[in-house]
């Protein structure tokens, strides 16, 4: 569809609340908010900012723009194999997955091991924020975890029955702590500013102040924390498929990786100015950008290439979007119904009761929002699942 302005937010979305649209307007209306802001065909209402979002700041990032969940993405990676190097049976499977990348609140490693202390010599650990040692702790076991809510792993097959792991996490509780210390930080200077806001979540930092530097280094870090984490699931499970196929160079299975985040900021260049651009919800799609766009589970996923939307800020969908809050989902729907959903597919039945506010049902349909955003990417890859591992 055509998007749509209202006010100084350009919409993507064809199934939209009010309430959703007044909250994108609160933020667009913001001092520091450089242009419009657009809302993805994902869009739905949020902590502050709208999830689906992009907002454009000039001198100025908004914490709880960026989120909680600091860098959370998704990986993809395409394999070599097809449906009939997989066993019939994928239950096996699904645990080796389950005993290898743990899932779930506060889940974790008995250790770290090499995977984390390679990326603590190439990044450090954050400067902007003091973590104790009990952090450094927590950071390094939770390397290479899934996490809970919405994050999950799964095996898909292609259009072409190639194979594909894909993948959906963050920075788990370290990036949480540090989002929530610096959000609390800059509530205190807005009310300490006297900053009228008409939502106190969307309190800002002002570049050239301590807070924002102290923030900046922290979200880069953290972003970098998610990405590595992505990164060694996927190495992990990459290795359990080589082994389970037979293919013992495991790395020989792999055609490409595809490693994005959806919640994060950076700064870009706009319409001739330089801003901080923040997705919440929402992918990097410059033109050639490869990108992953993920239904819901038991529904489709896609792989999809930018095409670059200057109106847009160079950015689509991170997903389906939700259409009904988790609370609305578990009134709604019964663990049957979440069975039904599933199919055939290989899924950890027994936490069904946990997983129902993640039936498919309770988001938007993925096909209405792709053709939502045929302005915004192309489809390159249409993705089914036959594994789906989900936290809880």
């Amino acid at each position: 569809m055509a998007p749509q302005w209202l006010g100084n937010v350009l919409n993507w979305a064809s199934v939209i609340d009010e309430v959703t649209l007044e909250q994108a307007q609160k933020a667009a209306r913001l001092p520091i908010v450089a242009g419009h802001i657009a809302l993805m065909p994902d869009a739905h209402l949020g902590i502050g900012a709208t999830v689906g979002s992009v907002i454009p700041t000039r001198g100025a990032i908004i914490p709880s723009a960026v989120g909680v969940d600091i860098g959370c993405g998704m990986v993809a990676a395409e394999t070599t194999l097809t449906s009939h190097d997989l066993p019939d049976d994928l239950d096996p499977f699904l645990q080796r997955i389950v005993e290898a990348v743990p899932a779930g609140m506060g889940k974790s490693h008995d250790a770290s091991g090499p995977a984390w202390r390679a990326f603590v010599n190439r990044h450090g650990l954050p400067t902007g924020s003091k973590i104790d040692e009990k952090q450094q702790k927590t950071a390094a076991v939770q390397f290479g975890t899934l996490g809970s809510g919405n994050h999950f792993w799964e095996l898909c097959l292609d259009e072409r029955d190639r194979v594909w792991i894909m993948l959906h996490s963050g920075s788990r509780g370290v990036g949480n702590q540090l989002a929530q210390r610096h959000i609390a930080r800059a509530k205190n200077v807005a009310r300490a500013a006297n900053l009228a806001l008409e939502d106190p979540d969307l309190a800002y930092f002002l570049q050239g102040t301590a807070e924002f530097d102290a923030y900046i280094a922290d979200v880069l870090w953290a972003q970098a924390y998610a990405a590595g984490n992505r990164t060694r699931m996927v190495e992990v499970g990459l290795g359990l498929l080589a082994e389970l196929t037979g293919h013992p160079n495991g790395p020989a299975v792999t055609v490409r990786v595809i490693n994005c985040h959806h919640n994060y900021t950076a700064e870009e260049e706009h319409f001739g100015q330089r801003l901080w651009v923040t997705r919440k919800g929402a992918i990097l799609a410059r033109k050639g950008d490869l990108g992953i766009i993920p239904g819901s589970m038991g529904a489709r996923s896609y792989i999809v290439q930018g095409k670059g939307n200057p109106d847009a800020y160079l950015s689509c969908s991170h997903g389906a979007g939700r259409a009904m809050s988790r609370r609305q989902a578990r009134k709604r729907f019964t663990e049957a119904d979440l069975a039904a959903a599933m199919g055939n597919r290989t899924w950890l039945r027994r936490d069904g009761r946990k997983l129902v506010d993640e039936i498919p049902a309770a988001y938007k349909d993925i096909d209405t929002v792709m053709a939502d955003q045929t302005d915004l990417v192309e489809v390159v890859h249409t993705l089914t699942q036959v594994l789906n591992y989900k936290g809880t």
